[in-house]
C-alpha cells in the first residue's frame, strides 16, 4: 500500500470514529507535543454526490456539514495534520488533525498506530459485522408458487 493510500486509510478511520472513541484513544497518548493551528476548526458545507444504482450516472444528492482543521507540529521539519469530519465537532476535527500529524512523525507513528488507529479500525469492523448480522436476520426471501394446471 502506498504512503498516500495508507494516509487516506487512517484519515478515514479518524473521521468515521465517534468523538468519544477518538478522545479516549488520544488521551492514552498524552502528553502530546506542542502544536499550533494553520487553520483553526471551521464549519462549512460540502456537496454530496451519488450514482444511480451505485454504478450509473452521477447526480447531486445534497449537502452535508463538514468541519475541517489543519495543525502544525512544533517540530523541524514542519509536519502538518489535516482533519475533515462530518458534522459540527471542532474537537473531533482537531484531534483527527493531531493524530494525522503524529502518524507522519517517525517518533510517534508506531504508538499512534497501535493505540489509536488499530483499535478504532477494529471497532469499525466490529460495528459493520453487527449491522450485517442484524440486517441478515430481517432478510425475507420471496418465492413464487406456480399453480398446477
Amino acid at each position: 500500500m502506498s504512503n498516500l493510500a495508507q494516509r487516506q486509510a487512517w484519515m478515514a478511520i479518524l473521521a468515521k470514529a465517534s468523538l468519544e472513541q477518538l478522545q479516549e484513544k488520544m488521551k492514552r497518548l498524552e502528553p502530546w507535543p506542542e502544536y499550533s493551528f494553520l487553520r483553526p476548526p471551521e464549519i462549512g458545507l460540502t456537496k454530496v454526490r451519488g450514482r444511480s444504482g451505485g454504478t450509473g450516472e452521477i447526480f447531486h444528492l445534497g449537502e452535508m456539514t463538514l468541519t475541517r482543521c489543519v495543525i502544525k507540529l512544533d517540530y523541524e521539519p514542519m509536519i502538518t495534520g489535516f482533519g475533515y469530519v462530518g458534522g459540527r465537532s471542532h474537537l473531533h476535527a482537531e484531534l483527527a488533525a493531531l493524530a494525522d500529524a503524529l502518524m507522519q512523525h517517525d517518533d510517534w507513528c508506531e504508538r499512534v498506530q497501535k493505540i489509536v488507529i488499530e483499535p478504532l479500525q477494529a471497532e469499525a469492523i466490529r460495528q459493520q459485522e453487527i449491522k450485517r448480522s442484524q440486517t441478515a436476520s430481517t432478510q425475507v426471501n420471496f418465492f413464487t408458487l406456480v399453480r398446477g394446471e
